[in-house]
């Protein structure tokens, strides 16, 4: 390990992000005949808006577009008669090596707090409950010690197999050069091997039983159970490890949808071409356009952008941050816009199924304690039944509580995803009353509950990418698909962004990075460029970008 602060630094592409958004001269210019140009932005998610935040800094005028509810998976719903009170059904905790998103909220002043994970301080105590066999925990010491073997066991495995306190010490120091030294051999080697084949074939785990792997599967490290992402290329994993986007994880008060809502209305303090306090808000009248349904080419070569109610736009270039598959399920989008091999990629993108139910509860009872055993009435709650994850957030000792009932993933997921909320909710309490028999959960909920499965929603058909053994090649196209100098003139202009194309899927930090690079391509295809102080992700790409497999 690493004395120096983790930070979402490569190891792919091995550029300090947060660095050029914060440096005094600007991320650079474009030519001032083209200020004023509208760029359109497809999808009003954090990468979405925080693209048109930096092209309206810029003097370029972003129109974005919107499909379904502004903020994308930053989705913070408010449960019906209060204001504050939220359940966070997309993006929920946030780690602080996230620090190009952070860069957004420490400007809009939006106030964070540990996020209660379990065996965390914020959570106070927590509950895993194996093949019937609840354990109470306050710490990690407090569980019998085969969960510390199995913690040692992954620990050893990423040291023998990836070289990982030397990787995170490089990644702490952002010695870019040292970064790659170690992680492409990696990527090279490891392409085509799952997070269960490398678990399973390590010598630490090989030491230990099936149990121990169990185990791994059910509660993990971290955040809990990691057994939906067993056939995952363990690169994806690797990457969540050393970037330590799994650890110091926070939450959003007031919810983290108040971040895409806040550039929205935010006035940069510094812009170019548009008068001081113009704002994305301002230029789009209040609400962005409807969702996009055909984008092709004029004779011109300008893009014209059709939204659902049939009105055309032509543009100088687009930027897509949806979802890859609705570029083919959702809109009409002329082929010859990308290469085949990138539509390959992008139909080859893999998403993850994810289901939450939240209620609401009238305060946050879980902290009584019983009288004769000292321990919290209920916790945060790691368990092989359906509910799998169950989180519980307070806003104050008397105050209405949350309770994120289930998370789950994939094929627990899947059990959810054709029932009503109702009873999705009778279900999960099922569950946890057999872990909890003596706790009445239902009678503290208040309300209406809600609950979410993103595989059910039309403008996303999934919660995320979930890359498989092999994948890295398309990856590799999407992400670099911002470099666009070598492209046939008829691909040029439309670009791409989100977390489904980063290196980082489901972390929001792999949405501002991939928002940024894109800023950088449109930047670019206007004739523009980076401040010569602050060279920018397209000027440090062909030496820092990511290894080319080759096919």
């Amino acid at each position: 390990m690493t004395d120096a602060p983790i930070t979402a630094f490569g190891p792919d592409f091995t550029f300090a992000f947060d660095d050029w958004i914060t440096h005094p001269d600007g991320l650079g210019q474009v030519p001032a005949d083209q200020h004023g140009q509208e760029v359109a932005v497809i999808g009003a998610g954090m990468a979405g808006v925080v693209t048109a935040y930096e092209l309206m800094k810029l003097g370029l005028k972003p129109v974005i577009y919107e499909s379904g509810k502004f903020g994308g998976r930053l989705r913070s719903e408010t449960f019906e008669g209060t204001e504050d009170v939220i359940a966070e059904l997309g993006g929920m905790r946030f780690p602080i090596s996230s620090t190009g998103f952070y860069h957004y909220v420490d400007k809009l002043g939006v106030q964070s707090r540990p996020f209660p994970n379990p065996l965390s301080a914020a959570a106070g105590s927590t509950v895993i409950d194996l093949e019937g066999k609840p354990l109470y925990a306050e710490s990690l010491d407090d569980l019998p010690a085969l969960f510390r073997e199995v913690a040692d066991a992954y620990d050893q495995a990423l040291e023998d197999g990836a070289r990982f306190s030397d990787l995170q010490a490089a990644i702490g120091r952002r010695d870019a050069n040292a970064v790659k030294e170690i992680w492409n051999p990696i990527v090279k080697g490891w392409d085509e091997r799952s997070f269960y084949d490398f678990v399973a074939q390590s010598d630490a785990f090989r030491k230990l039983s099936f149990r121990h792997r169990e185990v791994f599967g059910q509660v993990g490290f971290g955040t809990g159970g990691w057994d939906s992402d067993f056939p995952n290329s363990m690169l994806e994993i690797l990457r969540v490890n050393a970037l330590r986007l799994d650890d110091d994880q926070r939450y959003m008060v007031g919810g983290v949808e108040s971040v895409p809502r806040g550039l929205w209305s935010h006035a940069p303090e510094r812009i170019v071409h548009w008068p001081q306090g113009t704002t994305l808000e301002k230029l789009h009248s209040g609400a962005p356009l409807p969702g996009v349904v055909r984008i092709h080419r004029d004779g011109e070569g300008d893009f014209e952008v059709t939204d659902r109610w049939g009105r055309t736009k032509r543009y100088g270039a687009v930027v897509a941050t949806c979802q890859s598959w609705l570029l083919t399920t959702a809109m009409d989008v002329d082929e010859r816009l990308l290469s085949q091999d990138m539509w390959m990629a992008l139909d080859r993108t893999r998403y993850m199924q994810s289901s939450k139910t939240f209620v609401m509860v009238d305060r946050p009872f879980w902290r009584d304690r019983d009288p004769q055993t000292n321990r919290e009435t209920m916790s945060v709650t790691l368990t092989d039944r359906m509910t799998r994850g169950t989180y519980l957030f307070e806003n104050g000792p008397d105050k209405p509580a949350v309770i994120c009932l289930t998370y789950s993933w994939m094929s627990d997921a899947l059990k959810m995803a054709p029932l009503p909320v109702e009873q999705r909710v009778d279900l999960a309490l099922a569950a946890l009353s057999k872990i909890y028999p003596g706790v009445d959960i239902g009678r503290h909920i208040i309300g209406n509950p809600i609950t979410v499965s993103w595989e059910n929603d039309p403008n996303f058909l999934g919660a995320f990418k979930g890359a498989l053994p092999g994948h890295y090649r398309y990856n590799h196209r999407m992400y670099g698909h911002f470099m666009q100098d070598d492209m046939p003139a008829e691909q040029r202009g439309l670009f791409l962004a989100g977390d489904g194309i980063s290196w980082t899927p489901a972390w929001v930090e792999g949405a501002v990075q991939t928002a940024l690079n894109a800023v950088w391509g449109v930047m670019h295809h206007f004739g523009g460029q980076s401040h010569p102080s602050n060279p920018g992700p397209g000027e440090a790409y062909p030496q820092m970008g990511p290894i080319d497999l080759g096919d």
